[in-house]
């Protein structure tokens, strides 16, 4: 091999085409995205098809238990789903600032889906139907701070209390000249 054909070799891996051959990931996912649809849709409509085959060669008595099965089922997503409409409620009303009428005047069926689970779309809309709480503001505190207005008696200080007698310091007392002292502000 000559040096001359080396470099022609060299030249011709070196060069890179102007438009690069990249595949469009977009495109791609968008096309394994369609085909996981229609895989999907072909498997539902298979497992369709297997439960009718399953359910024609039933006994009478298969049917019937399957028929006791299905209401059973029913029966206990209406109990608990009514319990489960009751919890969404509350916390829905919470959520938005309303109260609740009393329970007795709900139904709560009426909140239910078909498959007894809770329906959140109506009971959106109910919450929303409602009156907002109204705010309730603290009663004022009573029985804090000084009490009553500025005493006019001459209030006492400690120093006072050195040349008094426990008489005259209990007729000080009643006579409030020792208010400001017992409240500290002396």
């Amino acid at each position: 091999m000559s040096e001359h054909e080396t470099h022609e070799e060299t030249a011709k891996v070196d060069e890179v085409p102007e438009e690069s051959t990249s595949p469009d990931w977009q495109a791609e996912a968008e096309k394994w995205k369609a085909l996981a649809r229609k895989n999907e849709a072909r498997a539902k409509s298979n497992f369709e098809e297997l439960e009718e085959l399953r359910k024609a060669q039933m006994s009478d008595q298969e049917k019937a238990l399957e028929a006791a099965r299905q209401e059973g089922r029913n029966a206990a997503a209406g109990e608990f789903g009514t319990r489960l409409v009751g919890a969404e409620l509350k916390a829905a009303a919470s959520k938005a600032g309303t109260e609740l009428p009393s329970s007795d005047f709900l139904d709560l069926n009426k909140f239910l889906g078909e498959d007894g689970s809770p329906n959140s779309e109506a009971i959106d809309s109910f919450i929303s139907s409602l009156p907002a709480k109204a705010k309730k503001t603290p009663p004022p505190l009573r029985d804090t701070g000084p009490r009553g207005g500025p005493t006019k008696v001459r209030q006492l200080t400690a120093d006072d209390l050195k040349h008094m007698s426990p008489r005259e310091i209990n007729e000080a007392r009643d006579a409030g000249k020792l208010d400001a002292l017992m409240r500290g502000q002396i």
